[in-house]
C-alpha cells in the first residue's frame, strides 16, 4: 500500500526525532532533504519547500547569537561574572543561591541557557568547592539557574519558543512564557538546595581574594551598546533580531571586538539544527501530515491529562534530543490541533507544558547543559560521579515536570 503524502512526511519527521535522540548527528542536514524529498513526493514544487525555511528566525537567532557571541568574545561577560563573585558572600550556605541567580540573570537578558552556563559553571565549581559545597549541588545551581531564564524572549530558545507559539496562534505571552518556566525552575532548585546544602562541609564565611579586572574601554562600550538595545526592544518593540544585528555592527564599527574571532565561534550547528527542523515541520504541515502526528499525541491523552502527558512526552525525548532544535520547534504548532483531537484543555497551559517539562530535564549529562557542568570538574572520578548523578536527576525530572505541569498548568494560563 503506497503512503499518503501526509503518513510519508510525518515518518519523516518520527526518523529526524529518533535519530536525535540515539545520535549525534546535526538533524538540520537531516531534515531540510527528508523535507525537499517529502515535497517531492506529494508533487510540491521546490520553491514552496523553501518556503518553509524560517528566514526572520534565522535572522533573529543569528542577530542575538552575534551580538551576545562579541560580548563573549571580548571579555565583557566573564569580566561581569567575575565581578559578581568577588563580593564578600557572608555564609558559604548562600553561594548556592547566588550562583543560581547570577546564572538565571545572565541567561535572560540574552545569551541563553548554554552560555551562561559555559561562563558560570567553572568559575561556581571553584568558588562552590572552595566553600565545602557539593559539586552535584553546583551544578544543579548553574543549570537550573541558566534554565530559568532561558525562555526570556531577548535569549534565542525563548524567540524559538514564542515564534512557533505565534505561528500556532498563541502569541502576545512572551513574558508569562518565561515566568512559567522561571518558576518551575526556581521550585526545583529550590528543592535541591534544601536536599544537598547541608551535606557538604561549607566555610562559615566565603569571601574572594582575588581582585577581578576592571573593564576595559572596548568592554563598557559593549555594555553600554547591549543596555541600549535591551531597552530599545523591550521599551520601544524594536524588532529584536535586526536591531541585534545594529547593536553588533555598531561595537563592530567601534572596535569594541572583532567580528571575525564571533562568527568562527558562532553556534552555527545550533541554528542549522533549528531552522531545519522548522522547515521539515512546515513541509509537514503543508502536506497535512501535522494532523496524523496531532492524532498519534491525542492516543496518549485526554482532557484531564493532556498537560501532565504532554510534559511527560516531551521531557523524555528533549533528555536525549535538543529542546530548542527539535522538540519546541516540532511540539509548539501541534497545540491547537491537540487540544481538539482530545476534545478539551487550555492550548496556552498545553503550550506551556512543553516549554516546561522540555527543560526541567536539560540538566541531563546529555545535554549541552549538563555536559559543561561536567567538564568543569577537573577531578575524574568526581566527573563521573557527577554524570551519573545528573542522569539519574535529569530522568527524573520528566516525572516532575509532568506532575508540576498536570498539578499547575491551567491555574497559570488564566492568570
Amino acid at each position: 500500500m503506497t503512503p499518503s503524502p501526509a503518513a510519508l512526511s510525518v515518518g519523516a519527521l518520527i526518523a529526524v526525532i529518533v535519530v536525535s535522540c540515539t545520535t549525534r548527528i546535526n538533524v538540520g542536514l537531516l531534515a531540510i532533504p527528508l523535507a525537499w524529498a517529502a515535497g517531492r513526493y506529494a508533487g510540491l514544487p521546490a520553491d514552496t519547500v523553501l518556503a518553509g525555511f524560517p528566514s526572520s528566525l534565522f535572522v533573529t537567532l543569528a542577530g542575538v547569537t552575534i551580538l551576545f557571541t562579541l560580548a563573549e568574545a571580548n571579555g565583557t561577560v566573564g569580566v561581569l561574572v567575575r565581578r559578581l563573585f568577588s563580593t564578600p558572600l557572608g555564609s558559604g550556605r548562600l553561594v548556592p543561591l547566588l550562583i543560581f541567580f547570577i546564572a538565571c540573570a545572565i541567561s535572560t537578558v540574552g545569551p541563553g541557557a548554554i552560555v551562561s552556563v559555559a561562563i558560570v559553571a567553572p568559575v561556581a565549581m571553584a568558588i562552590g568547592m572552595r566553600a565545602g559545597l557539593p559539586v552535584f549541588l553546583l551544578a544543579l545551581m548553574v543549570a537550573n539557574g541558566a534554565n530559568a531564564g532561558n525562555l526570556s524572549p531577548l535569549s534565542a530558545v525563548g524567540i524559538i519558543a514564542n515564534t512557533r507559539m505565534a505561528a500556532a496562534g498563541l502569541g502576545g505571552h512572551e513574558w508569562k512564557v518565561w515566568a512559567a518556566n522561571f518558576l518551575a525552575h526556581c521550585l526545583v532548585g529550590l528543592v535541591a538546595y534544601l536536599l544537598l546544602a547541608g551535606k557538604g562541609t561549607p566555610a562559615a564565611a566565603l569571601t574572594i581574594e582575588e581582585r577581578p579586572a576592571s573593564l576595559t574601554r572596548h568592554q563598557w562600550i559593549t555594555l553600554v551598546i547591549v543596555g541600549l538595545w535591551v531597552a530599545g526592544v523591550l521599551a520601544f518593540r524594536l524588532p529584536i533580531g535586526l536591531s541585534a544585528f545594529a547593536a553588533a555592527a555598531m561595537m563592530i564599527l567601534a572596535r569594541a571586538a572583532s567580528d571575525t574571532d564571533a562568527i568562527r565561534r558562532m553556534p552555527w550547528a545550533a541554528i542549522l539544527m533549528v531552522c531545519g527542523m522548522t522547515m521539515l515541520v512546515a513541509l509537514v504541515e503543508k502536506t497535512g501530515g501535522m494532523e496524523v502526528f496531532t492524532r498519534l499525541l491525542a492516543a496518549l491523552a485526554n482532557p484531564t491529562t493532556i498537560n501532565g502527558v504532554i510534559a511527560f512526552v516531551t521531557g523524555l525525548i528533549s533528555t536525549y534530543s535538543s529542546t530548542s532544535a527539535v522538540v519546541l520547534p516540532t511540539f509548539l504548532p501541534t497545540v491547537p490541533g491537540l487540544v481538539q483531537q482530545v476534545g478539551g484543555g487550555d492550548p496556552l497551559a498545553v503550550a506551556l507544558s512543553i516549554n516546561i517539562g522540555a527543560s526541567l530535564v536539560d540538566v541531563s549529562p546529555l545535554s549541552t547543559l549538563g555536559a559543561l557542568c561536567v567538564a568543569a570538574v577537573a577531578d575524574p572520578e568526581s566527573s563521573r560521579e557527577l554524570f551519573r548523578r545528573l542522569m539519574l536527576w535529569g530522568l527524573s525530572m520528566t516525572v516532575v515536570g509532568a506532575l508540576l505541569c498536570q498539578l499547575f498548568a491551567n491555574a497559570f494560563a488564566r492568570l
